[in-house]
């Protein structure tokens, strides 16, 4: 032979390797049949629940941000009708660690102010409330917070007392 082919060769040869182009085409389909779900599950679970617990974190700042609120408020409202300035200071603490309790929190941190002597005619009252806002399932085990959350209320006390 001189090398050289004829037409008729040429084709066969070609068809022949269409027809391996084919098989290894197929043979590599076989093989990943059925991977689509197996990385579909294995995505989904990896962004899933990282975005489950961001929305956890999420609900438990919203509730700590609720809490401060309503025990700033209602702490300022019990002190400015108490009678003695120790029994107002006192009231406002319970009342913070009552409301903390309602929302299932502990060791929220109270500071009282007055702007003049405490129940004096006129004289306003203002009580910040922080917490620091535990991680959703971290916190069981470890002390941990990602968050701290706090709120003031002002209160004045009745000038005609």
């Amino acid at each position: 032979m001189d090398g050289s082919c004829t037409l008729r060769e040429k084709r066969c040869v070609m068809t022949s390797v269409r027809h391996l182009a084919w098989k290894i085409r197929d043979r590599a389909c076989a093989d990943e049949r059925g991977s689509a779900i197996v990385e579909f599950i294995f995505a989904s679970t990896v962004l899933l629940i990282p975005m489950v617990y961001l929305i956890l974190a999420a609900g438990q700042l919203q509730g700590g941000s609720y809490a401060v609120v309503g025990a700033a408020d209602h702490a300022a409202k019990v002190f400015a009708v108490a009678q003695t300035p120790a029994q107002a200071r006192s009231d406002a603490h319970a009342v913070v660690r009552r409301t903390m309790a309602s929302f299932g929190y502990a060791n929220a941190r109270t500071s009282i102010s007055c702007d003049k002597e405490c129940l004096s005619p006129g004289s306003v009252v203002t009580i910040r409330v922080e917490l620091d806002v535990p991680l959703p399932f971290v916190s069981d085990w470890v002390e941990a917070s990602a968050f701290t959350v706090d709120s003031s209320a002002s209160q004045r006390t009745d000038r005609f007392g």
